[in-house]
C-alpha cells in the first residue's frame, strides 16, 4: 500500500497542474469507492475550484471553493493520472474528474479499494487520525508514548496513533534508531524515543527525496527500495555488522530487523 512518502510524491506531482483548476464534472463507476455517496459527489462537486492540495496521513486533501473538501485514499492499488478528456478510458478508471482545461483527473484502481470523500467538515474523514510524523515536536512525540502498552512496531502502524509511517518505513526507522521492533512501548526511555523520532523523520524525508519506494504493480517511479537497510532483506547481511537480517511476523505484518544492531 502506498504510504506517506508515496502519497506525498503524488501530491507534489499533481499540485502544479491542478491548483486553480475548476472541476466541471465527475463520473464514478464503483459505488463502494464513494462512502459519502455518488449522487452527492455528482451533484455537489461540479463548479468547485481547487484552492490547495496537500496530504493528511495517507489521504490526498483537496481544499475546494465554497468550503468543500475532497479526500482521496489510494489504498492498495490506487493511482492518479491527468489525461486529455479525448483519450481512451482505462478499464480500471473508477472515478473521473473533468477539469476546465479539456483534461481529466482519473482515479485508477484495479483492486477497487480506493476511496473518495466529498465533505464540508473534514473531521468526518480525518478526525480520528494521529499526528503527522514529519512535524510532531519532540515533547509531543514523547507524550504519545505515555502509558502506551504493546509492541513498538505494531504501535507505529496504527493510524490513530501516528499517521503514514507504514510497514517499510517502520522497519527502516527502527533499524536507524537501533531499536528492536518487538520492544514493549512502555520500556522505551526518553533518549530512545528521541532517537526514534529523529530516525522516522530522516527515513521519511529520504524516501520522499527518492519519490517513495517502487513495489509490485501498486506504485511505480520510486527509488528508495535501493536504499533499504533491513526491509525485504531476509537472510542478507546487515549493512552495518554483516549479521543476517531476520524476518518475523509481528502484529500480523512482515517485520525485518538486525538481531545484532537491534538487540
Amino acid at each position: 500500500m502506498p504510504e506517506l512518502p508515496e502519497v506525498e510524491t503524488v501530491v507534489r506531482r499533481l499540485r502544479k497542474p491542478l491548483i486553480g483548476r475548476t472541476i466541471t464534472g465527475v463520473k464514478a463507476t464503483w459505488a463502494n469507492s464513494v462512502p459519502t455517496g455518488i449522487k452527492n459527489l455528482e451533484k455537489d462537486l461540479p463548479s468547485r475550484k481547487i484552492i490547495s492540495l496537500n496530504r493528511r496521513g495517507k489521504y490526498l486533501r483537496f481544499e475546494l471553493s465554497d468550503g468543500y473538501y475532497l479526500f482521496l485514499h489510494l489504498k492498495m492499488s490506487g493511482d492518479l493520472e491527468i489525461e486529455k478528456n479525448s483519450s481512451a478510458p482505462h478499464p480500471h478508471d473508477r472515478t473521473v474528474f473533468r477539469l476546465d482545461n479539456q483534461k481529466e483527473l482519473r482515479f485508477r484502481d484495479p483492486r477497487k479499494f480506493g476511496r473518495v470523500y466529498l465533505v464540508k467538515n473534514e473531521t468526518e474523514v480525518t478526525g480520528k487520525l494521529g499526528p503527522e510524523p514529519l512535524t510532531i515536536s519532540e515533547p509531543d512525540f514523547l507524550e504519545l508514548f505515555k502509558n502506551k502498552k504493546g509492541r513498538l512496531k505494531p504501535l507505529l502502524l496504527k493510524q490513530e496513533f501516528i499517521v503514514g509511517i507504514g510497514n517499510i518505513y517502520a522497519d527502516e526507522s527502527c533499524f536507524r534508531a537501533g531499536l528492536n521492533p518487538k520492544r514493549k512501548a512502555q520500556s522505551l526511555k526518553p533518549d530512545e524515543l528521541k532517537s526514534l523520532r529523529k530516525a522516522i523523520i530522516e527515513i521519511l524525508n529520504k524516501a520522499i527525496k527518492f519519490n517513495g519506494s517502487t513495489f509490485d504493480f501498486v506504485y511505480r517511479g520510486g527509488g528508495f527500495q535501493n536504499h533499504f537497510k533491513v526491509y525485504d532483506r531476509k537472510d542478507e547481511p546487515c549493512k552495518k555488522c554483516k549479521t543476517p537480517i531476520k524476518r518475523i511476523i509481528l502484529g500480523s505484518r512482515s517485520t525485518h530487523f538486525c538481531p545484532n544492531c537491534q538487540k
